[in-house]
């Protein structure tokens, strides 16, 4: 029987040859990711546990993306510990405010298709978008992995998911991954890898592969996984060995469901309050009045994300009375929107433009929201409480969709 591509990187990890879904394997890991707000716990927890040394620092990486800037007192005492941390085991891979945690990992080539890849944040499933296994752990796992350089790891069943044809001009892998929540609901993947094939799938930037990756955790998955190509290679900056080549799922794996989308019948959609799953059309919900528009975070960040909504908002204002927030998702994003006159038409359209990071996103810096306010936000989670306190009503959309919205002043269908 052929493999899924779970499978196959995991087998080329543990030198298991016949390793499959059910069984309890120790994986060699190939790189971790802390990120601020867990490394004091991860600290503790690793000296808890006896040991004094890094497995390998050098594929450790920090990344300080949470609190910065720091918007509580104690949010500096994350920053002591974490310098402390680094200082004393010899950490060289430290990212202060150079962005969110999940753009960085990919774009700064700590990852690469195939690898072994564990952080202290659910959405580590990004990394999927370039081939790698990627998922997230809490501090306690962290803190055993730092010691040892190993896990153990039950390997995940697998959902294939497959998508024909051109997505219409105003639907994006956003809609797709938002549509494929509503059809799962949040836990109908729970603990299980999902994979994407078909030709919508490889016509897809990496970025908008990036996208799907980072949500999959909200339909529960372990992780998510699109075949490497040259696409891949291109980003990645590597030519792609056979094995890595290889990391696609054989004709005759066992999956324990496959679902197909034609992409034709795609339509924007938004996740409405107060869970990800609670899917309706953009269409459905028209005429809703908004109070801001929040376009950024490691789900839809990135350059091509900003170039959308720049798109749709230039020449045109944000509506009276309602702010529209974007934070790039890293440094070298931030810089390319500002070389090629994106950030300059966001500005004069009248958008606010922070700092990369995670910001608005985790309910930080930058535009959190009171009672009886409404957002349009292009981030991966809509959970009360998320953006300010309870009261507030969070709409997850697509970048085209959230710049269509904060034109207009209300929820509507981006033309």
């Amino acid at each position: 029987m052929g493999a899924t591509i779970i499978e196959k990187i995991i087998r080329k990890n543990t030198g298991i040859a016949d390793a499959k879904a059910g069984d309890i394997v120790t994986t060699n890991v190939d790189r971790v990711m802390i990120h601020d707000i867990f490394i004091p716990f991860v600290a503790e927890k690793f000296e808890e546990m006896g040991f004094t040394r890094l497995w390998d620092p050098d594929k450790v990486v920090l990344i300080y993306d949470h609190l910065v800037p720091a918007s509580q007192v104690d949010d500096t005492r994350h920053f002591r510990i974490g310098n402390a941390f680094v200082k004393k085991y010899g950490m060289k891979n430290i990212h202060r405010s150079d962005g969110i945690c999940h753009q960085l990992m990919t774009e700064a080539g700590y990852v690469k298709p195939g690898d072994v890849v564990f952080g202290t944040d659910s959405h580590t499933t990004t990394y999927g978008c370039v081939g790698a296994f990627s998922s997230g752990i809490g501090y306690t796992e962290m803190a055993s992995i730092l010691g040892t350089g190993e896990l153990w790891i039950k390997v995940p069943e697998t959902i294939k998911v497959t998508i024909n044809g051109t997505l219409p001009a105003n639907v994006t892998s956003k809609d797709v991954i938002l549509r494929l929540i509503g059809d799962l609901g949040a836990d109908g993947a729970t603990y299980k890898a999902l994979e994407f094939a078909g030709d919508t799938v490889k016509n897809m930037t990496v970025a908008s592969r990036m996208t799907i990756a980072n949500m999959a955790i909200e339909a529960g998955a372990k992780c998510a996984l699109f075949s490497p190509d040259e696409k891949t290679a291109e980003y990645c900056e590597i030519e792609l060995s056979e094995d890595q080549k290889n990391l696609v799922g054989d004709p005759d794996a066992a999956y324990v469901r496959e679902i197909t989308y034609q992409a034709e019948d795609l339509v924007p959609v938004l996740a409405c309050p107060s869970q990800v799953d609670n899917i309706k059309t953009v269409e459905s919900q028209a005429g809703t009045k908004i109070d801001q528009v929040f376009i950024g975070s490691c789900t839809n960040g990135r350059l091509e994300d900003l170039q959308r909504a720049a798109s749709i908002l230039k020449g045109k204002k944000v509506a009276p009375f309602v702010k529209l927030i974007v934070t790039p998702a890293s440094r070298k994003i931030y810089r390319q929107a500002l070389a090629d006159g994106t950030l300059l038409t966001l500005s004069e359209a009248g958008a606010i433009i922070t700092h990369p990071g995670c910001g608005l996103c985790c309910g930080r810096t930058g535009g959190i929201l009171s009672d009886g306010e409404r957002v349009v936000a292009t981030n991966n989670r809509n959970f009360l409480g998320r953006m300010g306190t309870s009261k507030v009503e969070i709409y997850l959309a697509s970048p085209a969709t959230a710049a269509a919205c904060a034109i207009a002043g209300e929820i509507v269908v981006p033309e």
